[in-house]
Parts: C-alpha cells; sequence; structure tokens
C-alpha cells in the first residue's frame, strides 16, 4: 500500500492521477490522508482509502501508515508557525515516529536543492527542509528527497499581475540564471520511486528542469508564448517582506522566504550539475503555454 499526503496539492494531486492510473497493474492500493475528505473528487474517494485529518497529528499517521508500504511525504506550508524548525521538522516527528512503528519501508519525500553549498545554512525555508530530511533519514526507512529548485508553477501566484500590468517580481537579480521545474514532472520522479520500489538507502534525487533561466529570460519567453509584452521587476528584499506580511504571513515564514531567495540570488541551487538522470522534460515555453496561458485566459 502507498500513502499519499497532500493529495489535494501542486504536486499530490498530480502524483495520486498518475498512481489510479497504474497501481493497479503493480497490485498496489492507494490511502490518502486529506485533511477535508471533501475536496477530493467523488472518483478518487471511491478507489482510495481516505484517512481524515493532518499528517502532522499522531493519531491521524498512526491510522494512515498501519499496513503502509510506501508512503509520499510532503509539509504544506505553515505560514503562521513560530519557527521554521517547528514548520519542517516539528511538523513531521509524528510521523518519523510512526514510520518505525509500523515498519513503513520506503519514503519519498519533496525537499530542496543546497545540500553542501555554502550557502545552505542560511537559507530560510531550504535549510528547514534539508533538516527535515536528516530526521527522515535518521528513522532507518529507505528515503528518497526530491531535490528541487523553484518551481514553474509559483508564478501562478502573480496571475493577477501578469494579467493587468505584464509584471512578475521576484528579488534575484534579473539575469540570474537558475533552474526551475514544473510540479508534474516531480509528481512523474515520484511515482516512479513509488511504484518500483528496489531502492534502497538514503539520499536526494534532483529534478532540475531542461534549462537555467533568467528572469529577463522568463519574461522574454513568457512575452512570446503569451503575445504580450511581460517584464520582470526585482524588489527589494524589504519590499517583498512587507508584502508578504502585509498579506498576513506569519515573521517566521516571511524571514524564512527572504533568506531563501538571497540564498538562490547566492548559488544555493548552482550545487548540482545537469544530466540526462537530473533533467526533467518540461520546457518553461511549454509550461507557459500548457498552465500559465489558460490561467491567465481563465
Amino acid at each position: 500500500m502507498i500513502v499519499i499526503t497532500t493529495p489535494t496539492g501542486d504536486i499530490g494531486h498530480r502524483l495520486l492521477t498518475i498512481l489510479l492510473d497504474n497501481a493497479p497493474f503493480h497490485g498496489e492500493e492507494i490511502r490518502v490522508i486529506a485533511r477535508d475528505p471533501a475536496k477530493l473528487p467523488d472518483s478518487v474517494r471511491a478507489r482510495t482509502d481516505v484517512v481524515p485529518g493532518s499528517h502532522g497529528d499522531a493519531e491521524v499517521v498512526d491510522r494512515a501508515f498501519a499496513g503502509a508500504d510506501a508512503v509520499f511525504w510532503v509539509v504544506p506550508p505553515d505560514t503562521q508557525a513560530p519557527s521554521l524548525e517547528d514548520a519542517f521538522s516539528g511538523f513531521t516527528r509524528a510521523a518519523a515516529k510512526a514510520f518505525a512503528v509500523h515498519d513503513v519501508a520506503h519514503v519519498v519525500g519533496v525537499s530542496a536543492l543546497g545540500r553542501g553549498t555554502p550557502v545552505a545554512r542560511r537559507a530560510g525555508h531550504v535549510t528547514a527542509s534539508l533538516a527535515m530530511d536528516d530526521l527522515i533519514a535518521s528513522t532507518g526507512v529507505a528515503y528518497r528527497a526530491l531535490a528541487s529548485p523553484s518551481f514553474m508553477d509559483n508564478l501562478l501566484g502573480q496571475v493577477d499581475s501578469i494579467r493587468a500590468g505584464g509584471v512578475f517580481t521576484d528579488i534575484v537579480a534579473a539575469d540570474r540564471r537558475a533552474p526551475s521545474v514544473a510540479t508534474r514532472d516531480l509528481a512523474q520522479v515520484a511515482a516512479g520511486l513509488l511504484l518500483d520500489r528496489t531502492w534502497t538507502g538514503t539520499g536526494d534525487i534532483p529534478v532540475l528542469g531542461p534549462e537555467d533561466l533568467s528572469p529577463n529570460d522568463m519574461a522574454r519567453v513568457m512575452s512570446e508564448v503569451l503575445g504580450r509584452p511581460v517584464r520582470y521587476e526585482q524588489r527589494s528584499p524589504g519590499d517583498f517582506g512587507a508584502a508578504l506580511a502585509g498579506h498576513g504571513l506569519g515573521d517566521a515564514f516571511v524571514h524564512g522566504m527572504i533568506e531563501m531567495k538571497r540564498a538562490k540570488d547566492e548559488g544555493l541551487d548552482d550545487g548540482v550539475r545537469r544530466t540526462p538522470e537530473t533533467a526533467s522534460p518540461t520546457t518553461f515555453a511549454q509550461w507557459c503555454e500548457e498552465i500559465l496561458k489558460p490561467a491567465l485566459l481563465a
């Protein structure tokens, strides 16, 4: 049995679709943990065992991991957590204990690039995510962390600004080239690991996308695909943080975002070389055509 956390999230819902299409051929049953099972489509509820509740809750993961062979682990964002340690490792501790109690053999988690780089210890959310990976690995399960750069899909949070003014923003330098990945590619890698569990030990699986692009490169691609001018505006860390705080996000979350983006601007995502094994297929132009453009037209 495979247990999926965050089955309605960006990666989780894509992964669930892949597994439901393929799991019967592998003799796998699928269980999901959902805070609000009503958000799951009827077709999903009919084909999965649904455990309601938060996967940060000890009683919930104890029920969900009973009889499980593998778990897909994602920590949901907690914008009000008192610290990033609470948001990542704190949230994961109950599950880590349950992995051992229920002899879960394999865990696949979503994490970040940066391990081993000079800025990894001061990278906000990434630093906390890497510490969570260490916690899971310490339980003795076979663990693979999907080490990802920034998600292309994060730009969907700026659809209104792109639609209204042809502008997207960040704090990184306009000419700073870096990898980015489509969440659907992460889901595909996770599905392969969960369905073919011949791997052992612990380690990272970098998923880097097919190319490095700067914000200016992305603006050019978006302009070409959308048929309208799009430009990038670099914001100061202070302005970026103030905007997040203005939306009610807590201090720890905001500070962690600023530190992460500063670290990315200093090379956090440059530590892994792109190879055929670490690349993923969806180009930014393809993502813009198939995901961003429909979102702008909706």
